[in-house]
């Protein structure tokens, strides 16, 4: 199996700021991924960077003992090859970023609380080419699978928030404003804080099948905000002061995210998320798994973003979860970690970038030259 010719093998001199890097905090995050390599086979994406070809560098990981700088660097040189990604959509890579919010929430409903998450119903199946029945769109993973054992498009947003699966008991919590709800949805994670102090996670556990519109988009095609403000913190602004029409440009986007309860076992990382592993705050990046492997490091250059602690962002990635609006060979969402801080931070992300994966030595070898 050979590379894909969207990728152009390049020096590690070449990688904009490689050394200034603190690979360290990327390799404590890639050795998780080593782990969980251990009892997982992660599906090999079309880039052609075989998730089998990572197993030496996966043994080497788990093996050592040190997380420094000058180390990491070297662990990483010594069992990598950089490759730059060409982007297979657009003149150069972009990113984004997410984060999970932290709400407050009640277990039950009440007249503060009245916006519930809801877990995964029973009728909500997983599709593929093995039992999708003729005419349903090849996009849903998910859809509706009647009694009659027929299976058809599930619920959209506007049923659901309107009733559809009322009755059945799926509430986890309950929230204040529907557009913490939405934003519960976009980023797929939530720490809730609790009436008596506690503090409850919820992970993404599946989807009604429907493709996502961001509001942002909706409101710049219907001249409310202009396209290049567009940020979480200026559609949270727009629906501050146009709050009767929140279902207006909501149910516009039909994807609907079901959750399940999860553990805080270490507050300093992020959710466990697509790879199965938890996430790290600036250093897990969410990329088009049909494209990735889970597991692969991804050097990102982006040389006017600065909300990660100044400009230019130059640092090693490791792709641990995905997003459905993430698409692209050189298109990443990048993890800023948890609460308000870190929304503030992902929530302006939206920057052109250069993406150069690590391939493993084995594998690289005479490819892309």
């Amino acid at each position: 199996m050979s590379l894909s010719p969207l990728l152009r093998r390049v020096g590690f001199g070449e990688l904009p700021g490689w050394e200034a890097d603190d690979s360290g905090a990327a390799f404590a995050a890639y050795r998780r991924s080593a782990k969980k390599a251990a009892t997982r086979t992660y599906r090999t994406g079309s880039l052609n960077i075989s998730a089998a070809a990572f197993a030496p560098a996966h043994a080497a990981a788990c093996a050592a003992r040190r997380d420094d700088r000058r180390a990491a660097r070297t662990f990483f040189e010594t069992h990598f090859v950089a490759f730059h990604v060409v982007p297979n959509d657009r003149a150069r890579g972009f990113v984004t970023g997410y984060y999970e919010p932290e709400v407050d929430a009640a277990p039950q409903a009440s007249p503060v609380f009245k916006y519930p998450l809801l877990a995964r119903p029973a009728d909500l199946v997983a599709v593929d080419d093995s039992n999708r029945p003729p005419g349903l769109d090849p996009y849903f993973a998910f859809a509706r699978q009647y009694p009659d054992g027929r299976i058809g498009e599930y619920f959209d947003r506007a049923a659901i928030e309107s009733g559809a699966l009322s009755g059945r008991g799926l509430e986890i919590a309950w929230l204040a404003d529907p557009v913490d709800v939405f934003f519960v949805h976009v980023q797929g994670a939530a720490r809730l804080r609790m009436p008596d102090g506690a503090v409850k996670r919820v992970t993404y556990a599946a989807k009604s099948g429907h493709r996502f519109t961001g509001p942002g988009g909706i409101l710049a095609e219907i001249g409310e905000l202009a396209r290049e403000n567009v940020t979480m913190q200026t559609i949270r602004a727009w629906f501050r002061d146009n709050s009767r029409r929140i279902n207006e440009i909501l149910w516009q986007n039909r994807s609907f995210i079901f959750f399940q309860e999860a553990p805080v076992d270490d507050p300093a990382l992020g959710p466990v998320a697509a790879a199965k592993v938890p996430l790290t705050a600036g250093r897990s990046i969410a990329v088009d798994r049909l494209l990735h492997t889970f597991g692969t490091p991804i050097f990102v250059h982006a040389p006017d973003l600065a909300t990660f602690g100044g400009a230019p962002f130059a640092r090693l990635m490791i792709a641990q979860d995905t997003g459905s609006a993430i698409t692209g060979s050189a298109r990443g969402d990048l993890f800023a970690g948890s609460g308000a801080a870190a929304g503030e931070i992902a929530g302006v992300v939206r920057h052109e970038a250069d993406f150069f994966v690590l391939v493993p030595r084995g594998l690289a070898d005479g490819a892309g030259k």
